[in-house]
């Protein structure tokens, strides 16, 4: 553990002896943006690999079209609006927002290109084995009347042709819909101008009869826009239908807080969530055949640069491929597997005498997440049990963690919550469950003034006799059980007493009103963590200098923070082996002679989403561990409530290091080095070897079992 006068001697020294002003030299760093689009090529990897099955790699596609959406409406938006506000200001890497989204426009142009590439030979692969995706042009005659049979009883009801004239104004066009714009004459000859949205609402996917069937299941499929499209006529009758094509809005979709103006922030978030879909559009996508009149129209009313229009040759949003993904057929896609479950966890039942024996860690998805929900439920049931308190950033819908928040109110508890509404894209989700958890009583709190709440702890206050014992779950990732079998995070049971005396400080930090600025174990943004990170790191450079052995191993989603960066750089210069673990944003460069040689950069892709945050410090052989919810960006750091833990059982810190890190760099299969020109490529295999895949490795060293 960094002690505080420990960590004041090294930033004393820092500030004395590495003012090495080089390393702000923009040549150092990657772009953010192109660092996240270079992630979004490594999922199209996924999706190109042959040695994945063939769904999954459908499933990959879908993701990367999710992905760039999301890019689109948060990334590119926030560019352009600093653009219109006039910014020039270059970042760390020496690109000003215009240079950065003119890279962006190119390196997504390519991307789509290869994309499509893609889904057509996956198509083809498809088709091999017994799935067709036809267009509607390609069905036979009792195909063809099936599909017209489904659009009048199914679809039409659900249709809502809007007209474009003098009197009707061109619609409102909603974020991430897929729409045709459409071209009739009347019967004088005169040319309209009408816009459907394609239902959303509706399987995007229409089975059709087929002669090829598997157990009685269609195989046969054609898109639900292409059945619209054939029977437009039936929606304008006494009309002719000259022609009609597929366009597909992004829009602006970051939601900005006016916190200091809202007096009451759960509605001021609702507001923002109904404000977002009538953002700025910032993407076009169309049909590739369409002409230039019909494209004007759009361009015109949507008011859109040339820029960020692009045509495609297939289906306009790739994310609707994961109703491809979907289809059933199990010896398509991975093997169902099984969670762990720690040892005697459900033996004598007793959760809270396990956690008193020692802490307990879990590795989702390869453990299960039930013990926190058995965890949370038995809080509520146990009559020794006073009070639970708990921070909500993504739940989900359904969610049996809230259902036991629930529950221990009804037994009498005392229940806090603290439901971070501005979780992007849940805040629909997490105000619905604010207002349920609202509504029974519990005591709900919606986060600070400026600051994300994104540290995940659960703190349970149970009397023991004389004593007043705190039991403390923290994790790495949300409190979510259908991400939690998607996701890798770890989470730690623990009844420490300074643990549980830091979680009780950060909840009334969090609740109320307090100046607290040190806590005894946990590292907590933005009070403590960046200095106390800043110095461990600080600590290791030390140990190099002094020849001792120094070696830092940091797995998190994303490196962006230049503090940070510069301080590993002055490590790798000192002598520190540091290998990085990083999922997606790195802005850092490695294997540059005499700045960052020593500094090994990986990234895994693979079937689970890695998620977790573990940072390995070797501390002269005093081994300290870390896990939390904080990635290394200024917005985790500056603008969040982050938490880091430390793990301090031998064995799970062995297991940690050994199993987990270790596993991980020595990953052949799903691993892509980074170079210092910012590119990927595959991690070689040894020679003669099989391809080791680590999150497979986990998987069978933790889990109960696997079937097909």
């Amino acid at each position: 553990m960094t002690s505080p006068a420990l960590k004041k001697k090294h930033l004393r020294r820092r500030k004395a002896t590495t003012p090495e002003l080089f390393l702000d030299n923009p040549n150092l760093y990657v772009n953010r943006e192109l660092s996240l689009l270079a992630f979004q090529r490594r999922v199209l990897e996924e999706a190109l690999d042959e040695s994945n099955p063939l769904l999954e790699r459908v499933k990959f596609l879908g993701i990367l079209g999710s992905n760039l959406d999301e890019f689109f409406m948060v990334r590119v938006a926030g560019l352009k609006q600093q653009i219109d506000a006039g910014i020039q200001e270059p970042g760390p890497d020496g690109l000003t927002p215009r240079q950065q989204l003119e890279a962006i426009r190119a390196e997504f142009a390519q991307m789509l290109i290869e994309a499509h590439a893609c889904r057509r030979r996956l198509f083809v692969d498809l088709q091999r084995h017994g799935i067709r995706l036809l267009d509607y042009s390609e069905l036979a005659n009792g195909q063809r009347e099936h599909a017209d049979t489904y659009f009048r009883e199914t679809v039409y009801p659900v249709l809502t042709p809007l007209a474009v004239d003098i009197s009707r104004p061109f619609p409102h066009i909603s974020n991430l819909s897929l729409n045709l714009s459409i071209l009739i004459r009347d019967p004088k000859g005169r040319e309209q101008f009408a816009r459907l949205k394609v239902p959303d609402s509706l399987p995007q996917l229409v089975p059709v009869q087929s002669a090829t069937k598997r157990n009685g299941r269609p195989l046969s499929y054609v898109w639900i826009e292409q059945v619209v499209q054939a029977n437009l006529h039936q929606l304008f009758p006494g009309m002719e239908v000259l022609e009609s094509h597929l366009f597909h809005v992004t829009r602006d979709a970051d939601l900005d807080i006016q916190e200091l103006e809202g007096g009451d922030l759960l509605e001021t978030v609702e507001e923002g969530v109904r404000q977002r879909r009538f953002g700025e559009v910032v993407r076009l996508k169309v049909d590739s055949r369409m002409p230039e009149h019909a494209l004007r129209i759009l361009q015109t009313n949507l008011e859109i640069e040339d820029s960020d229009i692009f045509r495609v040759d297939g289906p306009l949003a790739l994310s609707r491929l994961r109703a491809v993904a979907g289809i059933d057929r199990p010896e398509l896609k991975e093997p169902v597997f099984v969670p762990g479950l720690p040892e005697k966890w459900t033996e004598d039942g007793d959760i809270f005498g396990q956690i008193r024996r020692g802490d307990i860690l879990l590795h989702h998805p390869f453990d299960s997440f039930s013990p926190v929900v058995d965890y949370l439920r038995a809080a509520a049931r146990d009559p020794q049990v006073l009070a639970i308190k708990m921070t909500l950033y993504r739940v989900g819908r359904n969610s049996p963690v809230v259902e036991a928040l629930l529950e221990a109110l009804e037994e009498g508890k005392q229940v806090a919550v603290l439901v971070e509404l501005k979780a992007r894209f849940d805040e629909e989700s997490n105000i619905e469950w604010a207002r349920a958890l609202e509504r029974e009583g519990v005591h709900v709190v919606y986060g600070l003034p400026g600051l994300k709440i994104h540290g995940k702890m659960a703190l349970v206050v149970r009397q023991e006799g004389e004593v007043m014992r705190r039991y403390v779950h923290l994790s790495t990732g949300n409190y979510n059980a259908l991400t939690a079998q998607l996701y890798t995070d770890v989470g730690l049971f623990t009844c420490d007493e300074k643990v549980g005396a830091d979680a009780t400080d950060l909840f009334n930090f969090l609740t109320g009103y307090s100046a607290k600025d040190d806590y005894q174990k946990l590292l907590v943004a933005p009070i403590n963590l960046r200095e106390q990170f800043e110095a461990m790191i600080e600590r290791e450079i030390q140990h190099a200098r002094a020849g001792r052995p120094a070696r830092l191993i940091f797995k998190t989603n994303a490196l962006g923070d230049p503090r940070v960066i510069r301080l590993l750089y002055q490590a790798s210069q000192a002598g520190v082996q540091c290998d990085l673990i990083i999922r997606g944003i790195c802005c850092l460069r490695p294997g540059m002679p005499g700045i960052s040689d020593r500094i090994r950069v990986v990234s895994i892709v693979g079937r689970f989403l890695e998620h977790s945050r573990i940072f390995y410090f070797h501390n002269n052989g005093a081994e300290e561990v870390y896990l939390g919810s904080s990635d290394i960006m200024p917005r985790n750091i500056n603008r969040r409530v982050e938490i880091l833990f430390p793990i301090e059982r031998p064995s799970l810190k062995r297991y940690l290091r050994e199993q987990v890190l270790e596993g991980y760099l020595g990953d052949s299969a799903k691993s892509r080095q980074m170079h210092a020109d910012g590119t990927y490529s595959r991690t070689p295999k040894p020679d003669g070897e099989f391809p080791v895949n680590s999150q497979m490795v986990l998987l069978k060293s933790r889990c109960s079992k696997t079937s097909t």
